[in-house]
């Protein structure tokens, strides 16, 4: 794996405009199209790790999602997840693609059932081959945000954001982690400068009403995993206190022949924390469903 600043990981990007605002992506690679969508708080540098290896077998398209990384982040704007999945598409569409797999964790996780859901209703522009979702909160009922999350998703969220600092970041950081896989301070820092970027502190608050969508949209999504007939693996951090085990434990009720690898000493950022078992589990992923359809042809 090559190593990659994040300066440079900010140079070598490209922007195009959805709504008016400019939006920062990553695009390299050749062969079939790979999406990879991130999480919240940070953004697409979250797949540094994993970026050279994949982009030597397909072709990458990693998104700073509206408001996140170094993409705009409008002040007065209804976020929502299906106005991000709206955004993935107009991506997908200026590129040119007709079919896509997606690779996506936390906050993209969501987004990724919104277009899984689009898929089933017939209203997507291309098709899903596969999904591989990493740690996120599939099931608003296995969903355990942290106490940082909770106080900025109440009413105190706005003024409790303008006084965020690195320190506390840090901290809130540093508990969804392994004990084994802890993050170092340089990347802390990178995750915060993120963060600050535009202004985007300020954002927090409302980026965090997609807890209230899983919510509300709880039934769409989630039959929209049970309906999609394609496949779909979980990657997952086991010891992630927001998804971990408890959630991977309801995947495999929820979903009928639940195909699951657990990373048993990671935390909430396997892409992170530990990136050759997640590449080693998402390459295994991609070979066994190819097998099986040249032998379902």
């Amino acid at each position: 794996m090559a190593d990659m600043s994040l300066e440079q990981w900010h140079g070598d990007g490209d922007r195009f405009l959805y709504r008016g605002h400019s939006i920062f992506y990553q695009h390299a690679g050749s062969g079939e199209a790979l999406l990879l969508i991130h999480g919240f708080p940070t953004a697409s540098w979250d797949w540094h790790d994993l970026w050279q290896p994949l982009t030597q077998q397909y072709q990458c398209i990693a998104p700073d999602l509206l408001g996140f990384g170094y993409s705009d982040k409008p002040k007065s704007y209804a976020y929502s997840i299906a106005d991000q999945a709206n955004l993935c598409v107009m991506l997908l569409k200026k590129l040119g693609h007709k079919s896509v797999h997606l690779l996506v964790h936390d906050y993209g996780d969501t987004v990724g059932q919104e277009l899984l859901a689009r898929q089933r209703d017939g209203s997507l522009p291309f098709s899903i081959q596969s999904v591989c979702f990493l740690n996120g909160g599939l099931f608003p009922e296995t969903h355990r945000p942290t106490f940082l999350q909770r106080l900025l998703a109440s009413p105190f969220g706005p003024l409790l954001a303008n006084r965020m600092s690195l320190n506390s970041f840090s901290k809130s950081m540093r508990r969804i982690f392994g004990q084994q896989t802890q993050p170092s301070p340089e990347l802390l820092n990178d995750f915060w400068q993120l963060l600050l970027n535009n202004n985007g502190r300020q954002l927090v608050p409302q980026l965090l009403g997609y807890m209230a969508e899983r919510r509300e949209f709880r039934e769409r999504w989630l039959s929209a995993m049970q309906q999609s007939g394609i496949p779909m693996r979980l990657i997952d951090g086991a010891a992630d206190p927001i998804s971990g085990m408890h959630m991977a434990a309801r995947y495999g009720e929820l979903i009928d022949n639940a195909d699951i690898v657990l990373l048993e000493k990671v935390g909430h950022y396997p892409q992170v924390e530990d990136p050759v078992a997640v590449l080693k589990a998402y390459q295994d992923f991609r070979g066994g469903f190819k097998e099986y359809e040249i032998m379902a042809d």
